[in-house]
């Protein structure tokens, strides 16, 4: 197929993972083309809540963190084989790269939030790391909204932005959360000047906050981003090495050559029903995913693993426990929540099929949906197992998509919720009787959380006994913060679907994010990022950012392993690969 145009790097996907792959290497002097099949930019990145976990990162100094620690945190954690090689290479890289991104004048935080496994050698709470605030039209009127957008459920009311101190205050309705709201609405009407642009709040925070800054720095660098750019398939020469890609735009197929490398950073599969059902033990059901609707469809996958490419860790999503609701204002259609922090609150206790219980359910999110598919595995009773709660739980906390009384209160849940989205009753049997669980097992379950309510110690799991479950839950309730007493009425449940923040599996690569074929030789000329890659972790979520720390980390990695082979762009790397070592 003759070429209709020609650049150094094709990078196919515009989350954080392809912005950091583009933003490298158009810095080392290379001509860079972002392909993006949607109509906004930003992918599953943007409406995330931006993390990064970069062990080491030294943003505040030695606070005593090491390589050495963190791999032996890893170690701890991952309980399959992995590349050794590209696990070591993300601990040493990771912190490179987020000196490299600060230098392009992004601003990095170091975030006070516990890694998921805080029992473990070398656990920590510093290692997630965040991008202040974003003035979004910095991006320019043209493209300030053409951002993915930030779903509803990480909006005040679905309108006013939140950053993570914001969030939380209102999630916990912590001292003072009135007045958050309050500034947060006065904040975005006294912005005239934006709302003669469009509704969108300029403040982009969280995942929009981390993609508008590294985006602001690509544009300044020239990269080109086109959107509804879809990949159809990898170009290969006579010699297996991949020159380029295949992509359609409204119908118009054309090639794009990519002189020195392709960069697959498109995503999971997790919207990809026939590849669920070959890669997970327990398929669930795409529109379970909270990602952006039927956006990662793992295109990009099969069309590397049409040339030959291998996979690896395809068995487990990035988990997280999900609930459906009709979507408001639009007849027949619904929309997914997350209940990440809401099943382990207290005053609630989840149960499978049976009425019993499985899980720390104030563990990471991710575990919670590990030992859902386990237990679904053990008993057939899950998927969807049970949150059930009563009337204090409803007064202060969400429930998926089910907001506290305060924001709405009985009156205004829409009558087609009741007992068909979200149950009701006013006797914990007559609740039973409706969700149809054993009456006499929910029953005792409810009393067994009742009994540890009141000594603070759950002895079958140990729900609210380390820093981690306690940081989401309500000092209020003692003496255990994620333990009170089920005994207000009305009493409540909702079904939970295991959800995902994506795929956990993808392509194999190695240490220099070069994807492998069946031999595990590199493929010449392609390489993958973020969750079109296999994840280094395996089967573990070591703490919040695990999905965009590794994805910017082998974006950063691909983009200087291109720059290095690329003979004619040796003199415009190495003062930038020395600057990324300081």
């Amino acid at each position: 197929m003759q070429f209709a145009e020609s650049f150094d790097v094709v990078v196919v996907g515009s989350g954080a993972a392809g912005a950091m792959a583009a933003l490298r290497s158009a810095d080392l002097g290379m001509k860079v083309l972002i392909v993006e099949k949607a109509h906004k930019f930003g992918g599953t990145s943007a409406t995330s809540g931006g993390v990064m976990w970069v062990p080491n990162h030294r943003l505040d100094g030695d606070v005593g963190d090491s390589r050495d620690s963190a791999l032996e945190y890893l170690d701890a954690t991952i309980g399959v084989p992995v590349n050794r090689e590209r696990l070591e290479a993300f601990v040493d890289e990771a912190p490179k790269m987020l000196r490299y991104l600060k230098s392009t004048g992004v601003q990095v935080l170091a975030a006070a939030w516990p890694d998921y496994f805080p029992d473990r050698a070398g656990a920590r709470a510093d290692r997630s790391v965040i991008v202040p605030t974003f003035d979004g039209r910095r991006l320019g009127d043209g493209r300030y909204a053409l951002m993915r957008e930030q779903y509803n459920r990480f909006k005040l009311f679905g309108r006013y932005a939140m950053d993570l101190t914001e969030t939380f205050a209102l999630m916990m309705q912590s001292k003072g959360w009135r007045t958050v709201a309050g500034r947060m609405i006065g904040r975005y009407w006294m912005d005239r000047g934006t709302r003669r642009v469009s509704h969108r709040d300029k403040r982009f925070t969280q995942g929009a906050a981390l993609m508008g800054a590294t985006y602001e720095q690509a544009f300044a660098r020239g990269v080109e981003l086109r959107l509804e750019t879809k990949l159809e398939r990898l170009l290969v020469d006579d010699g297996g090495r991949v020159t380029g890609v295949e992509v359609s735009s409204f119908g118009r197929i054309y090639a794009v050559e990519a002189r020195h490398g392709v960069v697959l950073a498109a995503g999971g599969f997790e919207w990809n029903q026939e590849l669920r059902d070959r890669f997970y033990p327990v398929p669930g059901l795409t529109r379970h995913s909270s990602t952006p609707e039927d956006g990662n469809r793992g295109e990009a996958l099969i069309a590397a693993e049409s040339i030959g490419a291998s996979t690896e860790h395809t068995g487990q999503g990035w988990w997280i426990p999900t609930m459906t609701l009709p979507m408001k204002g639009a007849s027949n259609f619904h929309e997914i929540h997350q209940a990440a922090f809401d099943v382990g609150r207290p005053w609630s206790v989840v149960v499978n099929r049976k009425g019993l219980r499985f899980v720390d359910e104030a563990c990471g999110y991710d575990r919670f949906g590990q030992a859902m598919v386990r237990d679904h595995l053990e008993t057939g009773a899950n998927m969807p197992c049970w949150l059930i709660f009563d009337a204090k739980f409803r007064r202060k906390f969400s429930a998926g998509g089910l907001m506290p009384t305060v924001h709405t209160p009985e009156r205004k849940v829409p009558a087609d919720w009741w007992d068909h989205y979200v149950f009701r009753a006013d006797t914990i049997e007559e609740l039973a009787h409706k969700t149809h669980l054993p009456v006499e097992a929910v029953r005792q379950t409810v009393a067994n959380m009742n009994a540890y309510a009141k000594t603070g110690v759950d002895p079958e799991f140990g729900r609210g006994m380390n820093p981690y479950d306690q940081m989401f839950g309500d000092p209020s309730s003692t003496p255990n913060p994620n333990i009170g007493p089920i005994d207000t009425a009305p009493f409540y449940a909702v079904p939970i679907n295991n959800g995902d923040l994506g795929t956990k599996g993808g392509l194999r690569c190695d240490a220099r994010a070069r994807v492998l074929d069946g031999a595990g030789d590199p493929i010449p000329g392609l390489y993958a990022a973020g969750n079109n890659a296999g994840t280094p972790f395996g089967d573990t979520y070591p703490g919040a950012g695990a999905t965009i720390g590794p994805g910017m980390t082998f974006g950063y990695v691909a983009a200087n392993d291109i720059a290095a082979r690329s003979a004619n762009q040796r003199g415009a790397i190495e003062p930038a690969l020395a600057e990324a070592e300081l």
